[in-house]
């Protein structure tokens, strides 16, 4: 039975492996040669809730849980900053939002701006922006009544989200990575950023120690 156990759980350890997605820009040390400055601008999220919600409350939960994604992405690049060095600073999200704002750019409208008309507004040389498609609030966490069998049945699936940073001078995509969002995946909006980016540490573009693998190979 322990054998059985343990077969379950590295399959299942393979399928979240399996599950995100990297992709990097073949250019990426070109476009991002000179860059310096970051901004992690709110998430745009898509709610497929099973409540019955009116517009104006599902548009208020939505925003509640892009900009939660934003808030965990500056904690998690804060708390790895004297542990990893980026080579690369990112823009308190305090300011982001603020310079937003004093430009008219809300949440409901930022999507019809271009990177490169946010990177110039914002004064960053890149963007990190992403998107969120969840049937449940992860700002408010996860569900705890959960049980084993729902990794096969499907019930452990509360969706996706996807990290992309571009490029502030020419709009390019540099970096993207998705992951399907489960039980596994972290109780919280902050949990789920946490453990997601340390899949994906390796694989980080703005990582020195990942730099200088590059140029000793």
């Amino acid at each position: 039975m322990k054998k059985i156990l343990l077969f379950i759980a590295m399959l299942l350890g393979f399928q979240a492996f399996s599950q995100k997605n990297i992709y990097e820009n073949s250019r990426f040390d070109q476009l991002s040669e000179n860059h310096e400055v970051l901004a992690i601008v709110p998430f745009i999220a898509k709610l497929e809730l099973k409540q019955t919600l009116s517009k104006e409350e599902k548009i208020k939960l939505a925003e509640r849980e892009g900009y939660a994604v934003q808030d965990a992405l500056e904690t998690y690049f804060s708390r790895r900053k004297k542990r990893k060095k980026f080579n690369v600073e990112f823009q308190n999200i305090k300011n982001t939002n603020a310079i937003l704002a004093q430009n008219n750019i809300t949440y409901e409208n930022i999507d019809i701006y271009t990177v490169k008309q946010l990177s110039d507004i914002l004064e960053v040389d890149g963007i990190i922006s992403g998107n969120l498609d969840l049937n449940i609030l992860l700002s408010k966490g996860v569900p705890t009544d959960f049980k084993f069998l729902d990794y096969f049945s499907g019930d452990a699936d509360y969706g996706r989200i996807g990290v992309k940073i571009s490029d502030g001078a020419s709009g390019k995509l540099l970096w993207k990575y998705e992951k399907e969002i489960t039980k596994k995946t972290g109780k919280n909006t902050t949990e789920l950023i946490d453990r997601m980016m340390k899949l994906a540490t390796k694989k980080f573009p703005y990582d020195k120690e990942k730099k200088r693998k590059k140029r000793k190979n």
